[in-house]
């Protein structure tokens, strides 16, 4: 795991030497996330505002989602972990088996207009009693454009190895993977929970992932993609639509996303039951939820952020002021024709048995 101490010298803070002492005896808390460009984002918008403002520390650590490690600690009540960037389903999960601290969702500021947070946040977001949410980000499939001039356009383009020969980029989850599977197969997006919760359906979805099961390079970390993109491993794949743009917008890569069938979803914080500085935390997470604070992740990264009040303040990626990102986001009005949302309650009910389905489907 990344492990960084991101005291005022590392974050490249100007700080005056009384704010710095501060620094040094003020809390610590512990900050997981999935790294990368997504990181790099929170670290800009919320870890080094906040550690200006309140002189404590950050110790930021890396991980590939999942509660694996979650649980562990908080069953041998040894919990080091303050504050957790989890998806959907796995804030849900951790809910329902008593792995998160409930929390006081009357105590999150109100919008920078004045809109309480109860009616700021996006419609439902609130819902999970253990977690808030921060992005709308999304699973998509890119690839080069400089070694595919006539690209692909859709998802059945992805499976179709014939007119797009090549490699294909997998993250090695069921999640996600069955939801296109069953798109390119000709299944309408608002029907494909529907038929995912039948045997025949997930049967199909794995029929269709069997064939181009010999062209996958499978990936873990979300810097994969855009790396096995690079390297020319694979002519497609899927990835979080921030990590693409990022590798577009701050590396030059000549790359495009296909935004046909995109999986779109939620992050959200949410703090282990037992963390060693839940106080501290709690007040990290309600500033990194406020207004101004999402706002700025949105100009790091292209991953849109769950407060109405913050849209507007959304402006141009940073240092390039011509590099509009609201057009880049995953709910923008063009790349949202054909998505699908995540379905958090199918997957936190299923995840477990499709996992285990994935896995004996990978090693036959």
């Amino acid at each position: 795991m990344t492990r960084a101490i991101l005291l005022a010298a590392a974050s490249g803070i100007a700080l005056t030497g009384a704010v710095y002492a501060d620094a040094h005896s003020g809390k610590s808390i512990t900050v997981v996330s999935w790294g990368g460009a997504y990181t790099k984002s929170q670290v800009e918008a919320y870890h080094k505002p906040w550690i200006e403002q309140t002189g404590n520390k950050i110790v930021s650590e890396d991980y590939n989602g999942g509660l694996a490690e979650i649980k562990a600690q908080v069953e041998a009540g040894n919990v080091t972990w303050d504050i957790v960037d989890v998806e959907l389903s796995d804030a849900v999960r951790a809910c329902d088996e008593g792995l998160a601290e409930e929390l006081d969702m009357s105590a999150l500021p109100d919008g920078a207009d004045g809109t309480p947070a109860a009616e700021d946040f996006i419609a439902g977001t609130l819902d999970v009693p253990c977690a808030v949410p921060t992005i709308v980000w999304s699973t998509i499939f890119a690839y080069d454009k400089e070694k595919m001039e006539d690209g692909p356009t859709t998802m059945a383009d992805f499976f179709d190895t014939e007119k797009f020969p090549g490699k294909r980029g997998l993250r090695k989850s069921p999640k996600a993977n069955l939801e296109m599977a069953l798109i390119a197969d000709g299944v309408a997006a608002d029907e494909v929970y529907d038929v995912l919760g039948t045997d025949e359906g997930v049967d199909r979805a794995f029929a269709k992932l069997d064939s181009i099961k010999d062209d996958v390079v499978w990936w873990e970390a979300g810097a994969q993609p855009p790396q096995l993109l690079a390297d020319g491993e694979v002519a497609m794949t899927t990835a979080y639509n921030g990590r693409i743009f990022n590798a577009v917008a701050a590396e030059d890569k000549p790359f495009e996303i296909v935004w046909d069938g995109q999986i779109w979803d939620l992050d959200l914080w949410i703090i282990p039951k037992g963390a060693p500085n839940k106080e501290a935390a709690m007040d990290f997470l309600k500033f990194s939820t406020g207004t101004q604070a999402l706002a700025d992740q949105a100009s790091w990264i292209s991953y849109g952020p769950t407060r109405k009040s913050s849209s507007p303040l959304v402006g141009s990626y940073d240092g390039k002021p011509d590099l509009k990102m609201g057009p880049q986001m995953p709910t923008a009005p063009d790349n949202f024709k054909n998505a699908l949302q995540n379905d958090f309650e199918f997957w936190a009910d299923n995840q477990d048995e499709l996992n285990e389905r994935f896995n004996a489907w990978l090693a036959s």
